[in-house]
């Protein structure tokens, strides 16, 4: 006895295909909106009521409290650090845009003696970086 078979030809949906798809461009472009690009370290910010956050690119320098420099997470020492501003400088034709992270235990002289080195290297674009507080 012979069963008859249908031979009929195996369909591709693409319907479920497309689902996925989108679902995974919706996935990645969400996931895109909410990454920031942080180089400096982990401190403990001052806290300021009229601080922003700043989505331009830049370069970050972190000043510890113990007077540690560290531009974009590497380590620098005050002496280098003036050259190593310039050339950056050099490097974007769009201006360098420097942020700076100073912990809210660092003195105020100290902090402005970093401030000194980062004028002499030409960088006119500075933002001084705060935590933001919450006002009721």
């Amino acid at each position: 006895m012979r069963l008859r078979r249908d031979r009929h030809a195996a369909r591709l949906e693409m319907l479920p295909l497309m689902d996925v798809v989108f679902l995974l461009l919706v996935f990645f472009i969400y996931s895109m909106l909410i990454m920031t690009v942080n180089r400096g370290l982990p401190l403990e910010l001052p806290v300021s009521s009229t601080a922003r956050i700043e989505s331009a690119s830049s370069l970050s320098l972190s000043v510890r409290a113990d007077g540690a420099l560290f531009l974009d997470a590497e380590e620098v020492e005050r002496a280098d650090l003036s050259e190593k501003l310039r050339r950056k400088a050099e490097e974007d034709q769009d201006g360098l845009f420097l942020r700076i992270y100073a912990e809210d235990t660092l003195s105020y002289q100290d902090l402005f003696s970093v401030l000194d080195l980062v004028r002499q290297s030409g960088v006119a674009r500075i933002s001084l970086q705060a935590r933001q507080t919450k006002t009721p």
